[in-house]
């Protein structure tokens, strides 16, 4: 499929669609560079208030194309691997992509990942990238890493144990159960279920209001909220007092706009 990535606006809401369903959505070489793209395209948009990230069909995200990672495996096996595809080359590539989950985390607007189905590895990693989980009643969550013998990519590791807690993180990788949506809820993987017919409708109705909020307060808030973790109490202090007159000026000028061109 040549469209592996939907990307629609409605609104101020861009939603982008993971569009490979055959594969639940598993992240191809392709998929990840078109997801890249079309996170950095949201971010950079100034129409763009809020970022909806979900998948086509019935999974959201399956993590890595299982397929593609045992192919490439077995060509280094056998000695039949493109002579670029060393360590320092593969790793530069794949911290290239994955810079999608920095930019879900890291734009000064929401992001909503809106779970539709199964939702593991990578998936699982991207999910956390954003502000908000909401998930329908019928996902399911597999973390799918160390079972395969990998790690985790897409910052995850980074990601739940700033949502979860080092405890709960290390369940979540360590021991890999799968979840269902109520028992997600109950963990903290998700924020909020919905029952599948009304998944999309309450998701965008939230991204919709969210993205009309005044953006400048929106970004502050992010920063505040991405910083609070690593800042002493006296460091958000400071930060939350600058940012909060930054962002009173930021209203000013819009209302001085507005007013000059009534």
């Amino acid at each position: 499929m040549d469209d592996v990535l939907i990307e629609e606006r409605d609104g101020r809401v861009a939603l982008l669609t993971l569009n490979r369903p055959e594969s639940l959505n598993a992240l191809n070489p392709p998929l990840m560079k078109r997801l890249l793209e079309g996170v950095r395209r949201a971010a950079e948009d100034d129409a763009v208030g809020c970022v909806v990230l979900t998948g086509a069909g019935r999974g959201f995200c399956a993590g890595g194309d299982v397929r593609a990672i045992a192919k490439a495996a077995e060509e280094k096996a056998a000695g039949t691997a493109p002579t670029k595809a060393t360590v320092e080359n593969r790793t530069r590539w794949l911290r290239r992509n994955v810079e999608a989950a920095r930019l879900l985390h890291e734009m000064p607007k929401p992001t909503i990942a809106m779970i539709n189905g199964a939702c593991a590895g990578a998936g699982m990693s991207l999910a956390a990238a954003c502000d908000f989980r909401f998930a329908a009643a019928s996902a399911r969550f597999i973390p799918s890493f160390t079972t395969h013998g990998m790690p985790g990519d897409y910052g995850g590791s980074w990601l739940w144990t700033r949502i979860l807690g080092t405890a709960k993180a290390r369940q979540l990788y360590l021991i890999e159960e799968k979840r269902d949506a109520e028992q997600a809820l109950a963990f903290g993987l998700v924020d909020r279920i919905y029952e599948d017919a009304e998944l999309r409708t309450e998701t965008m109705a939230l991204a919709a209001r969210l993205a009309m909020l005044p953006p400048t307060g929106l970004a502050y808030a992010k920063a505040n909220l991405n910083a609070a973790p690593i800042e002493t109490f006296s460091q958000s202090l400071d930060r939350e007092s600058l940012n909060m007159m930054l962002a009173r000026n930021a209203l000013i000028e819009a209302r001085k706009v507005r007013e000059a061109e009534a």
